[in-house]
């Protein structure tokens, strides 16, 4: 046997050899699905079988196992799978390896079709592939139902779409089923507000949705979202075709074929959601933050204030009351100083209050307030403000600066709207801190600039309804105009002697150039009263005008892009009411413009608008819907990228 030594070069040559097989075997290795250069797995779970098979009959079970060729995982099952008819007790349902196992809790109701929609729960745990919308369905009896009743669910006040609310059938057409019953079969709205019920019988049926607070699938608390559909439906189906895309790869398409189906109806519905208003009365809290007032907060407005009966002091001429608009809040301030020192007032309080039977009695409660800052604080805390304030002065007075002798009387505070530039059609506001006792208008003036000479303008001063010591100044304003609004001192006395200091404000009326105008022909709303409103990005109203004569005008709009929202005003009360189901009441309906409107400086634009023409879910604009949409599951086609990207052909079948 000969030994031969390897040369310098043939061990280089050698290593060189055994280099490129390892290479070669890595990149393999890579190609078999490695993140950095192999294919990725795009294909979807598939199932291989279910036990009891899908759509099977008379089944007695309550366990269902369903198989797959991978392992899988179910995402967010709470929120995305639905078991109808819906069940008391939740039913156990979780992934284990390749199969889904689904343990129902509730007793099996004889000759009943059941479904568990796992929309797109479901995926691969390797790519997340989604299995798409898949439902398995089985029956107690000797028949299996394959009806659908499919819609949408918006907020009825704005369009919104509801994600998450039930939507349910009833078989029992009564009005009082739903508030008696639970749902015989369920569905929940996704991100768009869209909903499908599926299982469905033959028959007619009511359809309502329900924010399900407390879990009984029927509506029996009026803090409850919900919505009902006035008419009864009855489903049906057809033979459709519809188009499917053929895709060569995630950007071609192959193909558009032309596919057919059982098109199943009605699946436009549409729901008006809103929460009905509380009317039970009752006495929520009271406040004595401030010394010099309470507050007492009611659940419920009623157009019977309360009575008040002082039982250490005597209330007759001593409160001033305040109501808020819906007169649910009503603040008492105390008019003489000598009750705003008192600590404790204890007063007999008579008012209105809903009782068990829900009819509104007379109710007697004995109040005791205190003031959160007892009079002996306070006056320590006036008196280290006096004592501050006479530092301030002395150290003035030592530097040979201007300084006080005597401490000015406390001023009473008016805040003025901050306005330096304004438009024609709005007012000078502001607000007083304490209830008046006297309005000076002689020490209050108004003064428009023309050409370089300052002249008297005239004004009117008037209290602004629903707003407690606001008040506003109406001018003739005229565009392209300066003015100053001078207020004296002492133009304003509160109920305690306070008076107010001088105030100036300069500001500037914008020209008409600075301004477009809109007019909108609503179709259809000719004799009916309409509130029409011109909303900015933030879905917030900028103008509103209330119309009956089927036409809205906004003038002095400044250059922008809006909507427009328009509320059917059935009451005439100038605002949206919501609904009652006790009195099968409808929320005042509410239409969007679906398009954006761009108004431009020296523009009149005129829009015709039919708010009937498209569905009312397609309305709202995408732009101003805050609930934003899911993205959709869906296989992404990674690989024909990384074939592009690799220089080679692709070919997704192999």
């Amino acid at each position: 046997m000969i030994n031969k030594r390897f040369t310098p070069v043939s061990r280089c040559a050698f290593a060189a050899v055994v280099a490129i097989v390892l290479l070669t075997v890595m990149a393999a290795c890579a190609r078999m699905g490695q993140p950095d250069g192999g294919w990725y797995d795009e294909t979807p779970p598939r199932i291989l079988s279910a036990s009891p098979a899908d759509k099977s009959v008379n089944v007695s079970s309550k366990k269902i196992y369903i198989n797959f060729d991978e392992y899988i995982q179910i995402e967010n099952a709470q929120e995305k799978v639905i078991v109808s008819p819906p069940q008391m007790e939740q039913p156990d349902i979780k992934s284990q390896g390749k199969r889904i196992m689904v343990q129902l809790r509730d007793t099996l109701q004889p000759n009943v079709t059941y479904t568990v929609d796992f929309s797109d729960a479901i995926t691969d745990i390797t790519e997340n592939n989604p299995l798409g919308n898949y439902t398995y369905s089985f029956s107690t009896g000797e028949a299996i139902d394959t009806m659908e009743v499919a819609g949408y669910v918006v907020d009825a006040q704005n369009l919104e779409p509801v994600k998450g609310i039930l939507v349910g059938l009833y078989a029992n057409l009564a009005d009082s089923a739903f508030t008696t019953l639970p749902m015989a079969r369920v569905a929940r709205t996704d991100a768009t507000g869209r909903f499908v019920v599926k299982g469905v019988a033959p028959g007619s049926y009511r359809v309502y949705a329900l924010e399900d607070a407390d879990g009984n699938f029927l509506y029996n608390q009026k803090s409850e979202k919900m919505a009902f559909a006035t008419a009864v439906v009855v489903p049906t189906f057809k033979q459709d075709i519809r188009q499917d895309t053929i895709w060569r790869d995630s950007l071609h398409i192959d193909s558009i074929i032309q596919v057919g189906y059982t098109h199943f109806l009605p699946d436009d519905l549409v729901l008006r959601a809103f929460t009905t208003t509380l009317t039970d009365r009752y006495l929520v809290k009271t406040d004595r933050t401030q010394a010099d007032r309470f507050t007492l907060f009611f659940s419920y407005g009623d157009s019977l204030l309360p009575r008040v009966r002082g039982l250490n002091f005597d209330a007759t001429h001593s409160l001033i009351t305040e109501a808020s608009e819906r007169r649910d809040t009503i603040t008492y301030w105390l008019r003489d100083t000598a009750l705003v020192n008192q600590d404790t007032l204890r007063m007999e309080l008579q008012y209105q209050m809903t009782d068990t039977t829900g009819v509104l009695t007379l109710q007697t409660d004995t109040l005791e307030l205190l003031a959160k800052t007892p009079y002996a604080q306070r006056i320590k805390d006036k008196q280290k403000k006096r004592d501050d304030w006479q530092k301030v002065q002395d150290k003035a007075k030592k530097r040979g600066k201007p300084y006080l002798e005597v401490m000015p009387p406390e001023a009473l505070e008016v805040k003025y709207e901050s306005v330096s530039q304004t438009d024609p059609d709005r007012n000078i506001r502001f607000t007083l801190a304490a209830p008046v006792a006297r309005i000076d208008t002689s020490l209050i003036h108004l003064y428009a600039k023309v050409d370089t000479a300052w002249y008297q303008s005239r004004f009117m001063l008037r209290e602004v309804q629903g707003e407690p010591r606001t008040y506003e100044i109406v001018g003739e304003w005229r565009p392209d105009r300066e003015y100053s609004l001078e207020v004296d001192s002492i133009a304003f006395t509160d109920i305690y002697g306070r008076v107010s200091t001088s105030k100036k404000i300069g500001f500037k009326v914008h020209s008409l150039d600075d301004y477009g105008s809109l007019f909108v022909n609503i179709a259809g709303m000719e004799g009916r009263s309409v509130i029409c409103q011109l909303l900015n990005m933030q879905d917030a109203p900028v103008k509103e005008v209330t119309t009956t004569t089927g036409t809205a005008e906004f003038f002095y709009v400044k250059p922008d892009t809006y909507y427009l929202r328009m509320i059917v005003d059935a009451n005439a009360n100038g605002r949206w009411d919501t609904g009652d189901y006790a009195t099968l009441q409808q929320p005042d309906e509410v239409y969007y413009y679906p398009e954006e409107i761009v108004c431009k400086a020296k523009w009149d634009i005129t829009q015709a608008w039919n708010p009937t023409a498209r569905e009312l879910y397609r309305q709202k604009p995408a732009k101003l819907i805050k609930q934003r949409s899911e993205t959709r599951r869906k296989i992404v086609g990674r690989n024909a990228q990384r074939a592009k990207n690799m220089g080679i052909p692709y070919n997704p079948n192999m």
